[in-house]
């Protein structure tokens, strides 16, 4: 990619608002274009007094990836300037105050995939901002095992704003593995959470930990006319099927018995641990 358009994709980034379709196209193709020039730049931005451009510094900076082959071979390619894109994410949020920024910023340490920023990630668990708030409970869930990371999780299965409980139902039952008496109870109020989304991924990590608690709450989402992606995964977790068993037993209309059998049209020999 040449000089004048990386210069024009990151003059791009700042079109319109910030969720603006053009501009978001022109972040993801510095992404995929990595290179020492498209990182310089990015890191320039870093300390810009504009926030905009603070904000799309760390964007571009925890997702750049080397630019394809140009033999067009299929497949993710290798992740660039992951350790300088780190600190210097790092110090941004040391004296930052924007809350654009702390957004982007801290949805980028997520991105990063460096347990060190977890502590930096909580210091912002408490912050009035609503969006600060959901990029706090998407950075903690790409640390889902982590003491820490779980910690915080747990505590934002109760905040105010469903859109971050969703996010902290997810990160603890579905992409966590932990299995505590603390994280079950946390599924098990989400499960009756007001929002649909929260309680589909409480009953899918109830289901992945194989707790009968989710058995009236999964009963109830299997008779829905349609069934639900969260609600198979919780039957697969529940019943200990893989995804063939449960595809087939679903096209017939798949329903929990109170005996702990599956029932396709016909009662099946499966039966709960």
């Amino acid at each position: 990619m040449s000089p004048s358009e990386i210069e024009e994709l990151f003059a791009r980034t700042l079109v319109g608002d910030h969720e603006a379709e053009e501009a978001w196209a022109a972040v993801h193709r510095l992404r995929l274009n990595g290179c020492r020039e498209i990182f310089d730049r990015a890191a320039a931005w870093c300390v810009s007094g504009d926030p905009r451009k603070r904000a799309r510094a760390s964007e571009v900076l925890c997702q750049l990836r080397r630019a394809p082959l140009s033999n067009g071979l299929a497949g993710e390619t290798e992740r660039l300037f992951l350790d300088e894109s780190y600190r210097l994410i790092t110090k941004m949020l040391e004296s930052e105050r924007d809350n654009l920024v702390l957004d982007s910023a801290i949805s980028a340490l997520g991105h990063l995939g460096n347990a060190e920023a977890i502590p930096l990630i909580l210091r912002f668990q408490d912050h009035s901002d609503e969006n600060v708030h959901f990029a706090v409970a998407f950075a903690l869930c790409c640390f889902p095992n982590d003491p820490q990371s779980i910690t915080g999780l747990l505590k934002l299965t109760r905040d105010p704003d469903a859109g971050v409980r969703d996010w902290a139902a997810f990160g603890l039952g579905v992409l966590g593995d932990a299995d505590t008496p603390e994280i079950r109870e946390a599924l098990i109020q989400c499960l009756n959470d007001a929002n649909e989304d929260v309680n589909e991924e409480a009953a899918a990590g109830l289901g992945k930990r194989q707790d009968h608690r989710v058995i009236p709450k999964l009963q109830a989402m299997l008779d829905e006319p349609e069934l639900s992606p969260r609600a198979r995964e919780a039957a697969v977790g529940l019943l200990g099927l893989d995804e063939k068993e449960i595809r087939d037993w679903t096209a017939g209309g798949l329903q929990i018995c109170h005996c702990g059998q599956i029932q396709a049209g016909k009662i099946v020999d499966a039966y709960f641990p």
